[in-house]
C-alpha cells in the first residue's frame, strides 16, 4: 500500500502500530460508565442518525447510556478538536464526515488539531450528493442550471466552508466553467432549508436531506453525484451520465477516537459498530436514506481517507477553494 499523503502517513503508522498490540486487559471492564458520541454537524443529518442508531445498540448490549452531543461549526473542526483533546479511553467518540480531515487541512490556515490526532474506528457508510434547485428557478435539467451559470451566475448553499457541498460547488465551477456564489450554512439541514425557502438557487447537498423534499415537489432534482443512481429515486441521472464525470463525489461518514485510544477498546467499538449497522432494520433505514454500508476499519479506513485527501488537495490547489 502506497500512502504518499503526509497528512495521513502518521495516522496510518499509528493504526498499524496499534494493531500489533492485542493484550485485552485494558478492555475487560469497558464500558463501565456512560459514553459520549459527538457529532460535529447539527442534529438531523446522517451522522446524527448513525450516532443515535449505534448508541442505542451499545446501550442495549452493555446497559451503559450513550449520550449524543452536537458540536457543529468551522466545517466540523470544533467537534473534531473537542474529541481530539478528550481522554483517549473510548468514552468520547466522534461521528462526522471525511471532509473535516480530507479538505479542512488544506483550506484552514490554523487548525487546532491535526488529522493524526484522531484515528478511525470505522468508515461506516457513504452517500452521494444531490444537485437540487428551488422550483422558482425553472430549472428542469442540469443543462438549464449550467446555462444560467454561464450567464448571470448562480448561488449555491452548502453545509459550511470545506463541506462536501462547498467542495462540489468548486468542482462544478471548474468542470462546467460556470459562475457560482457559495453561501455557507451551519450544517446540511439549514443548507437544505435555504434551497426550500428560495434563499439560494440550488445546492449540491447530502442526498438523504434532499430526497424527502424532492418527493413532495418542493425541490427539483437535477442529478446525483454518486457513481450509481439513487436507490430511493432511480429516475434521477448521475452526473457521469450527463457528461460531468469529474463532479462525481461521495461523502464518507466516519467514526473517530483520539489516536492513543487502546487497541482492545477500538476493537470492541469496531465490533459494536459492525453489529449495529448490519442489523436488518438498520440496513433498511440506511437504504431509505440512500446510505451505502462501507464498514472499513484499520489500514483500509486510513487508506480510503488518504485517497480522498489526495484528490481533494488537488481540487483545492486547482480551484483556489478557500474558507468564506
Amino acid at each position: 500500500m502506497n500512502i504518499s499523503n503526509p497528512i495521513w502517513r502518521t495516522a496510518l503508522c499509528l493504526a498499524l502500530a496499534a494493531y500489533a498490540w492485542t493484550t485485552p486487559a485494558s478492555a475487560q471492564s469497558y464500558p463501565n460508565k456512560p459514553i459520549k458520541f459527538v457529532t460535529n454537524f447539527p442534529a438531523g443529518g446522517p451522522a446524527d442518525f448513525l450516532a443515535r442508531s449505534v448508541g442505542e445498540f451499545i446501550t442495549s448490549q452493555t446497559k451503559q447510556p450513550v449520550v449524543v452531543e452536537n458540536k457543529p461549526g468551522a466545517g466540523g473542526n470544533i467537534g473534531a478538536d473537542f474529541v481530539a483533546k478528550s481522554p483517549a479511553d473510548g468514552y468520547t467518540v466522534l461521528f462526522g464526515i471525511d471532509t473535516t480531515f480530507t479538505v479542512n487541512p488544506y483550506i484552514y490556515k490554523n487548525m487546532a488539531f491535526k488529522p493524526a490526532d484522531l484515528r478511525p474506528i470505522m468508515v461506516m457508510v457513504s452517500s452521494g450528493l444531490l444537485v437540487g434547485a428551488h422550483p422558482s428557478t425553472g430549472f428542469k435539467t442540469l443543462k438549464d442550471l449550467i446555462a444560467q451559470g454561464k450567464g448571470k451566475g448562480l448561488n449555491f448553499s452548502s453545509a459550511g466552508s470545506g463541506s462536501p457541498g462547498h467542495l462540489a460547488a468548486e468542482i462544478f465551477m471548474d468542470a462546467a466553467n460556470i459562475k457560482i456564489q457559495h453561501v455557507p450554512y451551519k450544517g446540511n439541514t439549514p443548507a437544505v432549508t435555504a434551497v426550500l425557502a428560495g434563499e439560494v438557487d440550488a445546492g449540491v447537498l447530502a442526498t438523504p436531506g434532499m430526497l424527502p423534499h424532492v418527493k413532495t415537489g418542493k425541490i427539483t432534482a437535477l442529478a446525483v453525484t454518486s457513481r450509481q443512481r439513487s436507490r430511493s429515486a432511480p429516475e434521477i441521472p448521475t452526473v457521469a451520465e450527463l457528461g460531468l464525470k469529474d463532479l462525481e463525489l461521495e461523502v464518507l461518514y466516519v467514526a473517530m477516537v483520539p489516536a492513543a485510544t487502546p487497541e482492545p477498546v477500538v476493537q470492541l467499538l469496531q465490533k459494536a459498530f459492525t453489529d449495529a449497522l448490519k442489523r436488518p432494520d438498520t440496513q433498511g433505514q440506511l437504504a431509505g436514506m440512500d446510505l451505502f454500508y462501507e464498514g472499513l476499519i484499520g489500514p483500509d479506513a486510513v487508506k480510503r481517507l488518504s485517497d480522498q485527501s489526495q484528490r481533494y488537495g488537488r481540487v483545492v490547489k486547482s480551484t483556489g477553494m478557500k474558507v468564506d
